[in-house]
């Protein structure tokens, strides 16, 4: 089909007048570079944070689990990660030693991250904000603006391979606490994943 169109339009071509010029019917090198130098996405973004209560063991191991999907899967352009917590108990600190030790032996590099509270403003900076447990998502509803109540979640609702609702805690517990805690959070975290790979295929609204 291509190739008989292509056809008839070489025909057409043949058949100007002799000395015209044949410019017009194909892209300058000057379109293209410019098309080169001003892409246009369209892809749907999606920028999310997790949410636990000190942002110090569970919500940087999900941010560092989820960051590092989405950089595998090439969505870095699109797809925004962040993390924090309800209570700023720990502020400017690192990951809990236990949390990266365990993050580490996955893959996973959380030594940057630096725990900071939940601010008002990520209501509406953030379309999927993702607590850990119960008291986290209660604390953020007490927080929320109405008008972005609906962003609030549950992360363990993104799981395919583990029924739990949420995930405990394991500050005051020992490093199998933090082993079963990143165990669901990588469950979560896949699946939430392919939500944003639909959201990437999605053409942004005009």
């Amino acid at each position: 089909m291509w190739f008989r169109s292509w056809l008839t339009r070489l025909r057409r071509i043949g058949q100007t007048s002799e000395g015209a010029s044949w410019s017009k019917y194909f892209v300058s090198q000057a379109d293209t570079n410019m098309a080169k130098r001003e892409p246009v996405s369209l892809a749907m973004n999606t920028r999310v944070m997790f949410v636990c209560m000190g942002n110090i063991c569970r919500s940087p191991m999900a941010e560092g689990v989820f960051r590092h999907l989405v950089r595998q899967a090439g969505l870095d352009e699109v797809v925004k990660v962040s993390s924090a917590g309800t209570h700023a108990f720990h502020a400017g600190e690192a990951p809990d030693k236990r949390a990266q030790s365990v993050a580490a032996k996955r893959g996973y590099d959380i030594t940057d991250l630096r725990a900071s509270k939940v601010r008002e403003k990520d209501f509406d900076e953030f379309d999927m904000i993702l607590a850990m447990d119960w008291d986290n998502l209660a604390a953020l509803q007490q927080m929320v603006p109405k008008k972005y109540h609906h962003k609030l979640q549950l992360l363990m609702r993104f799981a395919t391979e583990h029924e739990t609702a949420t995930i405990a805690d394991p500050y005051y517990g020992n490093a199998q606490g933090f082993e079963q805690a990143l165990d669901y959070i990588e469950d979560a975290c896949n699946g939430l994943l392919e939500v944003a790979k639909r959201r990437a295929t999605q053409v942004a609204a005009a």
